[in-house]
């Protein structure tokens, strides 16, 4: 009964995958597409451009997520994974992301910066929110590399 299980939960994580896969190829098209049809416009190209690039990154994200799913719940089928692996997995993620949030502000202030200074707090908060996600990553390298150092010497 358990196998059944197994097997079914598995069909249901790679279809997930598939999806987001997917869903991630369709907004990287779509964001190439917006960018060669407002070649010719000259106002809104730089906006534009730099949304595409946040959008493409956080499809890599979101397609990494797929992978991991794939390789995690498909294919590994695997209770406990490897520290490092993990700590591995978890930095590509976290970097991609605080990369999204990082461009995501730097639109937010090309746009504020031409209709209304005022619109500048939400683009200030995304660029302290990235700043905020690279410190929490450095500390989150720190403990986990100490732990992973600790954990080798106890096992020797």
């Amino acid at each position: 009964m358990q196998k059944v299980f197994n097997i079914i939960f598995s069909g249901v994580h790679l279809f997930a995958a598939l999806i987001l896969i997917a869903l991630s190829l369709i907004i990287m098209g779509w964001s190439v597409y917006e960018v060669i049809s407002s070649i010719k416009e000259e106002a809104g190209f730089i906006p534009l451009m730099l949304q595409s690039v946040g959008a493409i990154i956080i499809s890599a994200a979101i397609i990494d997520v797929a992978q991991y799913m794939m390789e995690e719940e498909v294919f590994k089928n695997k209770e406990l994974r490897d520290p490092v692996e993990a700590r591995r997995t978890i930095t590509k993620i976290l970097v991609i992301i605080t990369i999204a949030v990082s461009i995501e502000g730097l639109v937010y202030i090309f746009k504020a910066g031409t209709k209304d200074l005022t619109l500048l707090l939400y683009p200030a908060v995304l660029i302290l929110v990235s700043a905020i996600l690279i410190v929490a990553l450095g500390l989150y390298q720190k403990l986990s590399a100490t732990i992973e150092k600790k954990a080798e010497t106890e096992t020797r």
